[in-house]
């Protein structure tokens, strides 16, 4: 293994590494909340990914609004044929009626 006669100075040391430059990380805004967050990372503030939850706080969250959205659609759809129901009966119980009464009316024009 090759090994150094001498130690190397700071100033060659400095030049040698001088193109060591840093450069700026890359950051978008997040299509969620808007922060602006570190390309191809989490976002800090809300913890998406691609529009999506990745954290668990957030996944337990979704969820629970899926959930919610799916009941509200079970219950209205419950709602509309339960009013379709009352409807018909009252229909039904409005022609029972007009049955009951047109009879009386041609009797007492008969009589």
């Amino acid at each position: 293994m090759a090994v150094p006669k001498k130690r190397t100075g700071h100033s060659a040391q400095g030049h040698r590494r001088s193109n060591w430059k840093a450069t700026k990380p890359e950051t978008t805004k997040c299509p969620n909340c808007g922060a602006t967050v570190l390309a191809h990372t989490i976002c800090t503030e809300c913890g998406t990914y691609k529009g999506k939850p990745v954290s668990l706080k957030d996944r337990k969250e979704a969820e629970v609004v899926k959930e919610e959205k799916k009941s509200a659609k079970k219950t209205a759809k419950k709602a509309e044929k339960e009013e379709e129901k009352t409807e018909k009966k009252t229909k039904k119980a409005a022609a029972k009626s007009e049955k009951v009464e047109e009879p009386k009316t041609e009797e007492a024009t008969e009589e």
